[in-house]
């Protein structure tokens, strides 16, 4: 890791490990989780069905904005959970899911969650290759590389030996990252490439991972200097996303 990443990686970490005031529901443990985010509909609570499957869908602002087409298609067949914020960088993965299992899961909650993951869907990868300055502002001229390959490679070394640890009977899944078109602030162009790449060698030693191609699925909806998305493209996104976490999906309870 660069100096600037461990530098912003503790600094997220404490941020993520401050204490609030307890809750004593699921619901307002949630609320607290999510703060101002947990008014977008894709960031709202999410009621367990005891009978159904339950899926995590972990990722950046990518996954933000596929995370309830996925839902909507999988209602009624899936519990299709995300993580409380936005992922983020590789290296805050560790940090973040923690925080979400250790607050969801109090035993002084009522109602704690109390269901193991049937799948997680891993979206991580396009902060890794950005240029940020210590402002935190995008900046390829003088910022810091987020990770370099090697350290993103780390990384998800990191992350699967995490959760064969805290949730060793899910199916895991990873989607490559998308495209950063031309003209994209703070990035170079295709430089997913070589952190896909890279995510494919560690991935090999791990044959129990599925890899999803969200990055080819993604092409035909590409906006020059906007690694973002329309609502077309999200659609396709979400729509790819939902078919491959049903394949996986166990039966019904």
């Amino acid at each position: 890791m660069t100096n600037f990443s461990r530098l912003l990686a503790s600094g997220l970490v404490g941020v993520i490990l401050a204490t609030s005031a307890q809750a004593d529901t699921a619901q307002a443990a949630w609320a607290e989780l999510t703060g101002k985010l947990g008014e977008r509909e894709v960031f709202g609570y999410v009621e367990n069905q005891s009978d159904l499957p339950n899926v995590l869908i972990y990722g950046d602002s990518i996954s933000i904005g596929y995370t309830q087409g996925v839902r909507e298609t999988l209602v009624d067949r899936a519990n299709v959970y995300r993580i409380h914020l936005n992922g983020g960088f590789s290296a805050s993965f560790i940090a973040k899911f923690d925080r979400l299992e250790s607050t969801m899961r109090a035993v002084d909650l009522e109602d704690r969650w109390d269901f193991e993951w049937d799948v997680i869907h891993i979206n991580v990868g396009l902060h890794d290759l950005k240029y940020v300055n210590d402002r935190e502002k995008l900046d390829m001229e003088n910022g810091q590389l987020v990770a370099t390959v090697q350290e993103y490679m780390a990384n998800l070394r990191g992350i699967i030996a995490h959760l064969r640890e805290t949730a060793p009977k899910a199916k895991l899944i990873f989607a490559l990252t998308t495209k950063v078109p031309p003209g994209s602030n703070g990035r170079f162009e295709e430089s997913e490439l070589s952190y896909n790449a890279a995510a494919r060698a560690v991935l090999a030693d791990h044959p129990a991972i599925a890899i999803t191609d969200l990055r080819t699925v993604s092409l035909p909806y590409e906006q020059p200097g906007n690694v973002h998305f329309k609502p077309a493209g999200i659609a396709a996104q979400a729509n790819h996303v939902a078919k491959v976490i049903a394949s996986h999906l166990p039966p019904k309870r």
